[in-house]
């Protein structure tokens, strides 16, 4: 493999900080590295002292010559007045480019729902930075240095660059190096083969790992282990040391040097603590079994053609929350991501239909705008707090302000720094300390890892882990919707929310049909409909609304209307529930069935869990006999035979839930 960059003892110092001290890097062909750290660390800055656009204090960064360079900044400035077939394609003809399938990729990845002779003065900030990712591609450098390339780009946008980048750079014999900071961490282990984590404590270190990001949390965490067992050492060896220097009078006449200097070594030996950072979970206010439930909602907004037309975003829509959901919510830009979670908080009301809240509900809603903080920029993150709740009880402890932002990861300094000097990733952690403080039941989160670090991030996953209440989340991080949600839902673009029994997996293949032009109702698209083909309906499916039941509350919540099927009515007698009909006279089932396709499913419930103690146990007694063949086959025998019941179980499961909606 060549080598094409290096850089060699660089320092880099910014008033009082040191940023990079002595920092030693290497690129070679094939290389795909990720940058992470703590935000204000220097990620960034890393990748301008690559790039050239900025000098260190000491130290060189060198290059091949002849070699390209190409860097994604997360902030661009391009020329209003020229297109996007300018600012990606240049002064080349179009068939020049339009006969490269490469770069035809390239247009449909990122720039297919933009008109490149669009003047770049109409776009918006996403959408410029889109173009700009889209531009560097095409360039093709050898050495591409990405500054948070995932923001404003949704799951699909996301899936598609990781695709894109690990065929690029990371196929067998490939040319060229990628470094990528971002704190996307289902990016970070899709595309990275290496890692660089920017310590951001004051030593001004980098240190390197193996893997993306799951390899480097578990070398980090085998590094502190390690880091804590010589510490551990280091303690009793200077409580001996110190032990020796208190003695009596009659010793401390004659101490030896040597032993002086060993106890100055050791206490100077002291590591500089790495900041932490804790999320504290407030108290959460009791929450009834009503929530919030959107019936029939309609939501339109202006056409984006400024014809004057109307765009429908939710199109007769019924969606149920129940206590202790935790749903997220994906889509494509625009569909109305932010639109849903204005309807939950009330700041919106839809066009027809109606949203019902629970007596008991309190909502807090974290917002991508951090420029809602701006109103009390002139007061310390400390103060802001403290005027939001003075104290708070976390684990039966008072805590003021202070003592809470110090423990979201604030130090004394920067907890007293006022709002507008904070950097963007501290606005948004003292955005959501405000939301936590006022002991919400009911958190929607509107991209709540904008401007995160992993670290941070972490921190906001195990909050949110142990969440009593009620959680949306609107995001694009993949990471974050599989690590704390139950499900996924998603907004199309056509006017229906559609549940993701498959995940977000289900989502980029249900995007990806709708791309290779199939538009008919796939397996997948019928799934998440929640539609079931029936033998005796050649109509439209059924719009389904699932029963309000209480003894049942995952039947109760997270129903879909898929527009243009006909209204359910409850039907007499059937204690609250609903069934589905269509215009082609599809099959109901009677409210009996749906008790007893209930019970069924309890009961298949039941003894799934027992088999899977019964698999438990027969391990643990595998193991134990694992020198005994005799015993180890007939206890394989029995594992086999409670896997063939489990799949049989699997299928009546599907069957009753079918039944009961």
């Amino acid at each position: 493999m060549a080598h094409l960059l290096g850089a060699d003892g660089i320092a880099l110092t910014i008033g009082t900080r040191t940023l990079l001290q002595d920092v030693s890097l290497g690129l070679d062909d094939g290389d795909r590295v990720g940058v992470v750290g703590p935000n204000g660390a220097g990620k960034s800055t890393l990748l301008r002292l690559l790039a050239g656009t900025q000098a260190p204090d000491a130290g060189r960064v060198t290059r091949v010559g002849g070699s390209r360079l190409g860097m994604l900044v997360q902030r661009d400035v391009d020329d209003d007045a020229a297109t996007i077939r300018d600012l990606v394609h240049g002064d080349d003809a179009t068939h020049e480019w339009a006969s490269d399938a490469r770069l035809r990729n390239v247009h449909a990845g990122l720039l297919a729902d933009l008109d490149l002779d669009q003047p770049a003065s109409t776009l918006s900030g996403g959408q410029r930075r889109r173009v700009a990712l889209a531009a560097l591609l095409v360039e093709d450098p050898d050495v591409l240095l990405l500054d948070e390339p995932t923001n404003h780009l949704d799951v699909e946008g996301v899936a598609w660059l990781a695709e894109h980048l690990t065929a690029r750079y990371g196929r067998p014999g490939a040319t060229g190096a990628l470094v990528v900071v971002t704190h996307d961490r289902w990016f970070l282990d899709a595309v990275c083969s290496r890692t660089w984590e920017v310590r951001g404590d004051g030593s001004g270190g980098v240190d390197g790992y193996d893997g993306g990001y799951a390899a480097y949390i578990l070398a980090r965490a085998e590094r502190a282990r390690q880091a804590a067992t010589a510490a551990e050492k280091r303690n009793n060896l200077l409580r001996k040391e110190l032990a020796w220097l208190k003695r009596g009078a009659p010793a401390r006449t004659s101490k030896p040097k040597f032993r002086l200097d060993a106890a100055a070594a050791l206490i100077d030996d002291e590591p500089p603590p790495r900041d932490t950072l804790e999320l504290t979970q407030m108290a959460t206010r009791r929450l009834g079994k009503d929530v919030l439930d959107l019936e029939d909602v309609t939501v339109t907004v202006p056409a984006r053609d400024d014809t004057g037309g109307r765009r429908v975003l939710l199109d007769d829509v019924t969606w149920r929350l129940g206590p202790g959901d935790r749903y997220g919510v994906v889509g494509v830009n625009g569909a109305g991501k932010t639109t849903l979670l204005s309807l939950l908080a009330g700041r919106r009301a839809p066009d027809s239909g109606r949203v019902r809240r629970g007596k008991t509900v309190h909502v807090a809603e974290l917002t991508q705008d951090v420029g809602e903080l701006d109103d009390v920029g002139h007061l310390t993150a400390v103060q802001v707090v403290d005027r939001e709740k003075r104290t708070v009880v976390v684990d039966g402890k008072e805590l003021t302000a202070g003592q809470l932002t110090e423990r979201l990861g604030f130090t004394r300094e920067r907890a007293h720094t006022v709002v507008r000097s904070l950097s963007g990733g501290e606005r948004r952690r003292l955005q959501l300390l405000r939301l936590l403080v006022s002991e919400p039941n009911v958190l929607l989160l509107d991209e709540p890892t904008n401007d995160l670090d992993t670290d941070t991030l972490a921190a906001v996953e195990d909050l949110l882990d142990g969440w009593p209440g009620t959680l949306i989340v609107v995001s694009h991080d993949r990471y974050l919707l599989e690590r704390v949600c139950d499900r996924q839902w998603a907004l199309l673009g056509d006017g229906a929310l559609r549940d993701l029994p498959g995940g977000v997996e289900q989502y980029l293949e249900l995007r990806r049909g709708r791309a290779e032009g199939g538009r008919g109702t796939t397996a997948a698209d019928a799934s998440s409909r929640g539609v079931h083909p029936s033998p005796r309906s050649s109509g439209s499916p059924a719009r389904p609304v699932q029963p309000r039941d209480e003894a049942s509350p995952d039947a109760a919540r997270g129903a879909v209307v898929a527009s243009g099927g006909a209204t359910p009515q409850p039907r007499s007698g059937d204690g609250g529930g609903s069934a589905a009909s269509s215009g082609g006279g599809g099959l109901k089932a009677s409210a009996a069935e749906v008790r007893a396709a209930r019970k069924e499913i309890a009961r298949v419930e039941r003894r799934l869990g027992r088999i899977s103690d019964e698999e438990k146990a027969l391990h643990d007694q595998m193991a134990a006999d694992a020198t005994d063949y005799t015993a180890v086959a007939a206890l394989d025998q029995k594992l086999r035979e409670l896997a063939a019941e489990k799949e049989e179980l699997e299928l009546a499961w599907l069957e009753a839930a079918e039944v009961a909606g």
